[in-house]
């Protein structure tokens, strides 16, 4: 099948959805999901204003980005924005044309659900500033946050804690160590009139998480540990822990493959009885049912009990091979 017949048979099987995102005023969602709709690497998105292609194996041929933008402009004639991620580690590597130069690169607000977020499709990081398969992530959220105290961990732009603040949080705490993350969930907060119960911690999230846990801060071996803030030991309604894959700093090392456990005990023992964490690992290879008993396991260690669990999967604009999406989520109740 050519790609400009699995792009339209995509937006086909989207119509029920789209007709409800705009419904529900979004527009922003994934209109062509590369991987298991016919073109592996190659994503499309609706942010807003713009339809967003992005290739992370093979660069589009010209003929074959017209072929994407005649389809897509028929949809809703908005500027389509080409972002070239194939090398450098998904570095943005190619040019713009100059007519949409200027507006890749400015802000622009983008709605979910009639929640208001920035969003920026060329900046000096390398993603939209909204991860749109976590949508159902920030619908769980709001739906469980009424006069609750909740931890957003690893936070980027903030749209977990500022649907959190949506859905009637009396606290949000947001930990990031990204200036330019939290600078953008700052003004998510602003957009929608809830920056007063939202707070911006900006902190390596092992000297954070050890912290509210009650835990000692320590490092990895030979490492000289920088400056941190420094945080009371506090319990929370609702935590989510949303780790990247891999990184390293000098206070530990996030890897969701072999260690989620080193992330997961101390958010856990920052989430009151009777509280929920929401957990999530986007590694495809990471088997879901081994991944929740490493995590039952990990509480009961503790004395402690997980009294329910619900699993929350992608929305249909993110399909999957069998119903098994790389990025898994699951809400544990700890007693």
């Amino acid at each position: 099948m050519s790609l400009q017949s699995s792009l339209t048979q995509a937006i086909t099987q989207r119509a029920e959805f789209l007709a409800n995102a705009e419904l529900n005023n979004t527009d922003c969602f994934r209109i062509f999901h590369g991987t298991v709709e016919g073109e592996n690497g190659l994503n499309i998105d609706r942010y807003g204003n713009a339809w967003l292609i992005q290739t992370f194996h093979q660069t589009l041929t010209e003929d074959q980005l017209e072929e994407v933008t005649s389809v897509l402009t028929k949809l809703n004639d908005l500027p389509v924005i080409y972002n070239d991620r194939a090398k450098r580690n998904s570095r943005i590597e190619n040019n713009l044309h100059s007519e949409h130069h200027e507006f890749a690169c400015s802000e622009q607000v983008i709605q979910e659900n009639g929640i208001k977020f920035t969003s920026k499709l060329r900046h000096e990081g390398q993603d939209p500033l909204l991860f749109l398969d976590m949508r159902i992530g920030r619908e769980f959220v709001i739906a469980h946050s009424q006069d609750k105290t909740v931890l957003n961990l690893f936070s980027y732009t903030c749209g977990i804690g500022t649907a959190a603040a949506m859905g009637g949080a009396s606290r949000v705490v947001n930990v990031d160590f990204s200036s330019f993350a939290l600078a953008a969930g700052k003004k998510n907060a602003e957009l929608n009139d809830v920056a007063e119960v939202c707070e911006f911690i900006q902190s390596d999230a092992f000297p954070a998480l050890r912290q509210l846990a009650g835990l000692k801060v320590g490092g990895r071996r030979g490492q000289k540990l920088p400056k941190y803030p420094k945080l009371a030991a506090t319990q929370f309604d609702l935590v989510f822990l949303d780790p990247p894959r891999f990184a390293k700093s000098p206070f530990g090392t996030v890897d969701l493959i072999n260690d989620y456990q080193g992330l997961f005990k101390p958010a856990m023992l920052a989430t009151k009885d009777g509280g929920t964490i929401v957990c999530c690992n986007n590694v495809a290879k990471v088997e879901r049912e081994a991944w929740l008993n490493s995590l039952v396991r990990c509480v009961e260690k503790q004395g402690r009990k997980v009294s329910s669990l619900e699993w929350i999967h992608c929305h249909e604009d993110f399909p999957s091979f069998d119903n098994n999406h790389p990025l898994k989520m699951v809400a544990l109740t700890l007693a």
